[in-house]
């Protein structure tokens, strides 16, 4: 798969990733778009995993910046889970263990081919902190090991003005679930 960006591609994705970054500066205070611009051109393969949590409707946005690596973060900041993202299990052994009605996709795998990765419980909550997502639908979490050992998965979402962590069979699906990315650059 190729994974690069056309000039006119990598013109509009900058683009939208700029505006949103002004849009909501409360979600990256004191980080400046000239310093995010510059990471971002020098790291077109990570540009193009932004670019593709865009056209599956992640709206990528700044939400820190690594106080170890320097590097900027990017999730996924759609008002609910990211609608090019829903209706899959959550992993390859989920998926080939569905017998009939098989979703198009696991989670793990087209996160992979993103180039992104599926966020933690700790990270969902950190996103939780700088607005409200998930309100009407809910999002699929990296799951622990020993969780998913004995055939689960964890999802996050917002009810009644709290942020949930909850489970289902790795291999369940819903219309309304699906998964937010991250990205280092």
């Amino acid at each position: 798969m190729k994974r690069e960006l056309s000039p006119r591609q990598l013109d509009e994705s900058l683009g939208a990733l700029k505006a949103r970054f002004e849009k909501n500066l409360g979600r990256h205070p004191g980080l400046v778009w000239a310093k995010v611009q510059a990471r971002l051109e020098a790291k077109p393969d990570k540009l193009w995993s932004l670019a593709e949590m865009e056209r599956t409707g992640g709206e990528p946005d700044v939400v820190g910046q690594d106080k170890k690596s320097g590097e900027f973060v990017f999730m996924d900041c759609s008002e609910q889970s990211p609608k090019g993202r829903v209706g899959f299990c959550y992993d390859r052994t989920a998926l080939e263990s569905r017998k009939e009605h098989k979703p198009k996709n696991c989670v793990l795998d087209a996160a992979a081919d993103m180039g992104v990765e599926v966020l933690t419980e700790e990270e969902y909550f950190a996103l939780q902190k700088l607005g409200e997502f998930d309100a009407k639908s809910s999002s699929w979490l990296r799951t622990p090991a020993e969780i998913r050992e004995l055939g689960g998965a964890i999802y996050g979402d917002r009810r009644y003005n709290r942020v949930f962590i909850g489970h289902n069979g790795a291999e369940s699906y819903y219309s309304g679930r699906g998964f937010r990315g991250s990205v280092k650059v």
